[in-house]
């Protein structure tokens, strides 16, 4: 399961896919109770990873109480931040319990690149958290996003990775989703310049220190949601109102576990990607992208039309 417990962020990045930032809470999040009657369902269901998203999943106040309840029952969790609430305290939690992937957030080398993407980011305080997890045997992955703004950036950024003592530096081309959907011309790079970066990328990782992974995404988001429609992953996205998503670069939402449980969730999510709508609206994205800046709604299907948050 991926889970969003929030769209509220501290930052208000350029290339957010969710479209988060310090006022775009929803009003209806679940709640403490909720999100922890949810925690143990997941739990009595046999749900066997959760990866946590957002938003920023670690400004949220219950988040640590989800973490020691699924890590107590053996369940895999996944961490995707920006790392600005990983002061010595947060790291020594974090180190306590058994994440098996913590992702952060660096978009540039320098901290004038990072928060131009970043805005309202802080680059110190994302480098000083990167720092505390490696002391504490949890290297990050850390994830980089291209655009026109820090692609230069890129080779020096993966030996900032490698400096830092990064298990992985994490890449791909930029998703046409959230705001960088909003502003695109502007922020993405073209296909040429992508694959010279790429190719450079790879030929750098080749000849140097190898001991840092390197993973670059292979997809745009239209040949993803592509792959998806003919296989989806067997994974549940649940946004910050417990809605349930097929994916979050399509706006179709199948169910809602505050009325549902997480089996009936499941049957509803295989059935759903095998409906015509979605098959017509994935088919629709490849002749108009601009469909795709609908991804952050919820459209709840087979409930007799769209229904918005």
């Amino acid at each position: 399961m991926a889970w969003q417990l929030t769209n509220r962020c501290d930052a208000a990045c350029l290339t957010c896919c969710e479209d988060s930032g310090p006022q775009r809470g929803w009003p209806d999040e679940l709640s403490s109770a909720e999100a922890l009657d949810l925690t143990n369902q997941l739990i009595a269901g046999g749900v066997p990873y959760v990866a946590f998203g957002g938003g920023e999943p670690l400004g949220v106040a219950h988040c640590w109480k989800i973490f020691e309840l699924l890590a107590a029952a053996g369940v895999g969790l996944k961490l995707e931040t920006d790392a600005r609430h990983i002061d010595a305290t947060a790291a020594d939690r974090l180190a306590e319990l058994p994440v098996q992937c913590i992702q952060v957030s660096v978009d540039g080398a320098s901290a004038p690149t990072h928060e131009r993407v970043r805005p309202g980011s802080d680059f110190a305080a994302a480098i000083g958290a990167i720092r505390r997890l490696v002391a504490r045997g949890r290297a990050p992955q850390l994830v980089f996003v291209p655009t026109r703004l820090n692609v230069d950036e890129t080779l020096a950024t993966y030996d900032l990775a490698a400096q830092l003592g990064c298990e992985a530096f994490v890449t791909g081309p930029l998703m046409r989703l959230g705001r960088a959907a909003a502003d695109w011309d502007r922020l993405a790079c073209s296909p040429e310049e992508w694959q010279r970066a790429s190719r450079a990328l790879e030929a750098h990782h080749a000849a140097g220190d190898r001991r840092l992974q390197l993973a670059i995404y292979p997809w745009d988001i239209q040949a993803e949601i592509e792959r998806r429609l003919a296989s989806p992953q067997a994974m549940l996205l649940v946004v910050p109102n417990g809605l349930v998503k097929l994916m979050n670069a399509l706006p179709f939402a199948v169910a809602d576990l505050r009325r549902q449980s997480i089996a009936e969730a499941w049957d509803t999510y295989r059935i759903q990607w095998k409906s015509t709508e979605v098959a017509e609206f994935v088919r629709a994205c490849r002749a108009n992208p601009q469909l795709l800046g609908h991804a952050n709604e919820t459209w709840m299907l087979g409930a007799g039309g769209r229904r918005d948050r």
